[in-house]
């Protein structure tokens, strides 16, 4: 056995465990790198954090730093920013994000692969379900016991 762990965490039970893409994507919208921290690949998430401050620190002037913290200064200094620097940092922000629920989706992916299970798919939508909810998330409908 090799020195690297898997992507996905084994429960007590043997049971590989999901990652939510939902829940990274929610990370990643409050801080760039959080949805990887979620996700367990902390090398990344140092990366875009560090891509993140790195582009907005060093783009930033300090005439666009607001003098006070009063309502009218700050939105002085959001008018200053040139829309070049918001384009790029809205950009980095959206590849992060974009990045954390790709992965995410490929973690489970690879788990559920690895476990042999076959995901269950909603009679009503054909959207797959979880199998912790017993109604589909996608589309609201009931599921009998036996789904």
């Amino acid at each position: 056995m090799s020195g690297r762990t898997s992507n996905s965490e084994t429960t007590s039970n043997g049971d590989v465990s999901r990652r939510r893409p939902w829940i990274a994507v929610a990370l990643t919208i409050a801080l760039p790198g959080l949805g990887h921290v979620y996700l367990r690949r902390f090398k990344r998430a140092v990366l875009w954090l560090v891509l993140y401050v790195a582009s907005t620190t060093f783009l930033l002037s300090d005439e666009t730093m607001p003098d006070s913290l009063s309502v009218e200064a700050i939105r002085s200094a959001g008018e200053a920013i040139p829309i070049e620097v918001t384009i790029l940092i809205i950009s980095i922000s959206a590849l992060c994000l974009l990045d954390a629920y790709m992965l995410a989706r490929e973690i489970n992916d690879r788990a559920r692969r690895a476990s042999g299970e076959a995901p269950a798919h909603c009679p009503n939508c054909g959207e797959e379900l979880d199998a912790d909810l017993n109604f589909c998330h996608w589309c609201t409908a009931r599921l009998d016991s036996e789904e």
